[in-house]
């Protein structure tokens, strides 16, 4: 077994793709918040090609966190000098590349040290991949300044605890050292997530110096962006294959699939690696691409999440292979979420969708429902909820994002149709427990959640076809309700 580290890169077994320059040779160009398997995935595998193509020597990544339970996801990489196996994997072909590009991970949650690098001249990109729910955004995706975490930001600016109030400080002492502002990349999956970020630090910055938050708005580019590859948490399953098929001994290791997509705008001022040069997409507007994978995506992960958790289907792979949920993604895909959507340069929708369900359907990523069900108070108003009121405004057809919006709420109450306990799997996880049994017997009450429907739970059709879906679920259960709704939809019989 060889343990990984820069010494024993040479010692790799030949199968395993490994960096083709030094460490030495290269120097931080980038403070990325959030060293998760994603940014591994993604960004740092982007970077570690350009590296190991010669170029971009001098935009490597330094790691930063907020919370104390990064920690050990940093003292795990620090032992292995900052390396990671990535195992990209088609249908058919599994391959090991070990990832360089990161040299350093500040230790989380020192914010002085933290602000102290990003005013570094030599950092001239701050990215970010801090999850749909780190924005401090309200129901309808806008900057929530009433939040605690915001409002401590705003009252003491020279000791923060989130992630923008430390932006904020490192712009603050590059304004005032004479030092250009950085660009801020987010990489996160929300609409508009470069205009998201910049509301949401303008917005804490506006709360203590509105001067300061108007020079930002002039001087700091947020480039929109559009990122894509899926990409499971790490689990002792990963380890024991990284150990079995390439004897190497990886702490924290990354499968993902074979498929990357990124497209952002060329808005960085101080520069930027050449990400064109190694497959990424830069174009003038990012939002119909963006719109395009948030919906068909994420919204068809939101999709088959619940219907299979509640048919206690553990694997995403076999949720795909279950004929109902498979219809009920294609359905809904081609009923209700593209219609929605406005056309993309290059790209056939239809065609999109149905390699969307193929990616979805690779058994070789074991990609796991309780994942997609992770956190649905945040990623429903972002990956659901906009297309319904966009349906909705048009006129179009809403029962099937209906029926989703009741899955959601079925699973929330807390057991499978089996009668199996579902594990607390929401920030939220106690209010939306008790208001989906509550809503059981009065549905209206889930929807009578603000902060998360809006003005959604006004509209009869929605809130119609929401009762009795819900109303069905909890009498037929997932499979015959999916299937149902499949039946009316296609006018025709699932089999």
């Amino acid at each position: 077994m060889i343990r990984l580290s820069l010494a024993t890169l040479d010692n790799l077994p030949t199968t395993v793709t490994r960096p083709t320059y030094a460490r030495e040779d290269i120097s931080a160009g980038i403070v990325h918040f959030g060293i998760g398997n994603f940014h591994r995935a993604h960004q740092a595998m982007y970077l570690d090609q350009l590296m190991s193509a010669g170029k971009a020597h001098d935009w490597a990544i330094i790691g930063a966190g907020v919370f104390e339970g990064e920690r050990r996801g940093r003292d795990t990489l620090m032992a292995q000098d900052w390396l990671t196996t990535l195992v990209e994997q088609s249908a058919e072909v599994s391959q090991a590349r070990v990832i360089g590009s990161m040299v350093d991970f500040i230790t989380p949650a020192d914010a002085a040290a933290t602000i102290a690098r990003m005013t570094q001249p030599d950092i001239r990109i701050v990215s970010l991949t801090i999850t749909e729910g780190g924005y401090f955004l309200d129901a309808a995706g806008d900057f929530d300044p009433s939040h605690d975490a915001i409002q401590n930001d705003a009252a003491a600016p020279g000791t923060p605890k989130t992630v923008f109030g430390m932006i904020l400080a490192a712009l603050r002492a590059r304004r005032e050292a004479g030092t250009p502002p950085f660009t801020v990349m987010s990489c996160d999956n929300i609409p508009h997530n470069g205009a998201v970020t910049r509301a949401t630090i303008t917005g804490l910055a506006r709360l203590a110096d509105p001067a300061f938050a108007d020079w930002i708005t002039a001087s700091v580019a947020f480039p929109n962006s559009m990122v894509d590859r899926i990409t499971p948490a790490t689990s002792d399953r990963e380890r024991a294959i990284i150990a079995k098929e390439y004897g190497i001994q990886d702490g924290w290791p990354v499968f993902c699939e074979d498929f990357t997509q990124w497209v952002l705008e060329d808005n960085f001022p101080l520069g930027r690696p050449p990400f064109e040069d190694v497959g990424a997409q830069f174009v003038a507007d990012v939002a119909p691409f963006e719109l395009m994978k948030l919906r068909i995506l994420n919204g068809g992960h939101a999709a088959i999440a619940y219907p299979a958790a509640l048919m206690d289907i553990h694997f995403v792979h076999d949720a795909m292979a279950h004929p109902a949920i498979r219809a009920y993604l294609r359905a809904l895909h081609e009923r209700e979420i593209i219609p929605s959507l406005p056309s993309v340069p290059g790209i056939d929708l239809t065609e999109y969708a149905s390699r969307v369900e193929d990616r979805f359907a690779n058994p070789k990523i074991a990609d796991t429902i309780p994942r997609l069900c992770h956190d649905g108070s945040n990623r429903q108003p972002k990956f659901i909820l906009p297309t319904l009121r966009d349906a909705l405004a048009a006129g179009g057809a809403i029962d099937g994002l209906a029926l989703e919006s009741a899955l959601w709420c079925r699973y929330c109450a807390g057991t499978t149709a089996s009668g199996a306990i579902i594990p607390p799997n929401d920030p939220d996880w106690g209010r939306l427990s008790q208001t989906a049994i509550t809503a059981k017997e009065t549905p209206h009450l889930w929807l009578d959640m603000e902060d998360i429907y809006g003005y959604l739970s006004t509209n009869t059709k929605f809130t119609d076809r929401f009762t009795f879906w819900l109303t069905t679920l909890w009498r037929d259960g997932p499979e015959q309700t999916i299937r149902a709704w499949v039946s009316s939809a296609n006018n025709s019989t699932v089999v």
